[in-house]
């Protein structure tokens, strides 16, 4: 598609995550979903399908709803309405089971302090791990893995609470990653990472979508809206838990759009390769 990768970046993703888990990327379909606080409504009768392998981009000003509607979908914000993977109602789904379907990392994850970063990744695999069972070899290989491809294997004996933030929300990735579940959530995954390892984050995820074995079906909550267009194949623009634009980052990502909606000036320029840039304007 349109992602642009280094060679350096590109070339430290070659080979797959494991082979155990589930297989075959996953339809998901949101019907009228709403999420209430008291008495605001943070989602709004949102709609939407997300095909096979898609990677949907939530963008909106804050407080829109980007992050209740993903909380609604990995089953930690009570909500009305239906959500479906491949055509079954993901409420229905056990705790294990939904997490095998759905792996999530939220915006701002609390991690245990005095774990390992190896011991936090591996958590991954729990979904796959009988009751009172240890984790086999493979799922220790996967999270060795997913280490190495976000660059973070020198800090695998590591200590959460000695790891900045820009460490600790890479390892937040990693062991979502290491679920191999077939939909993904991200919620400002970039947002504590420095330019080159956002780039290598966002890579990895995209690579993993291509995956012939294992495509990967991904939503993502953004702010910087040039990465959110450079990555996603469709964006949704989010106003007071409302949809109000949808469609191709070129279509969504429109100079009227950033002043109605996040009320700033904002020069939007596209480039030959696909790429809408968003540059504000003083």
């Amino acid at each position: 598609g349109r992602v642009r990768r280094t060679g350096a970046a590109h070339h430290r993703l070659g080979g797959g995550v494991g082979r155990r888990g589930v297989t075959g990327a996953a339809v998901l379909e949101l019907r009228d979903v709403v999420v209430r606080y008291g008495r605001r409504t943070a989602v709004d009768a949102f709609a939407a399908s997300v095909a096979a392998g898609e990677w949907l981009g939530l963008i909106g000003p804050n407080g829109a709803g980007k992050s209740s509607l993903l909380r609604a979908i990995v089953g930690i914000a009570a909500h009305r309405g239906t959500i479906m993977v491949d055509g079954a109602p993901l409420d229905r789904a056990s705790g294990r089971e939904r997490a095998r379907l759905v792996a999530y990392v939220p915006q701002e994850p609390e991690l245990p302090q005095d774990m390992s970063a190896f011991e936090y990744v591996l958590l991954g695999r729990a979904p796959y791990v009988a009751y009172f069972a240890s984790e086999s070899a493979h799922d220790r290989e996967v999270a060795r893995t997913v280490l190495e491809r976000l660059d973070l294997g020198a800090l695998a004996g590591r200590r959460l609470g000695e790891l900045s933030g820009g460490e600790r929300q890479r390892l937040e990735i990693a062991r979502a990653l290491a679920t191999e579940a077939p939909i993904l959530l991200l919620d400002e995954p970039t947002s504590a990472l420095d330019i080159g390892h956002q780039q290598q984050a966002l890579d990895l995820v995209a690579d993993l979508r291509h995956r012939g074995d294992r495509p990967l079906t991904v939503i993502s909550a953004m702010h910087d809206l040039t990465l959110a267009g450079m990555y996603a194949d469709r964006l949704v623009l989010l106003h007071r838990g409302q949809m109000v634009a949808e469609g191709a980052p070129a279509v969504v990502l429109t100079e009227d759009h950033l002043k109605r909606f996040y009320g700033v000036r904002a020069t939007v320029r596209h480039e030959r390769d696909g790429t809408v840039v968003v540059i504000p304007q003083r």
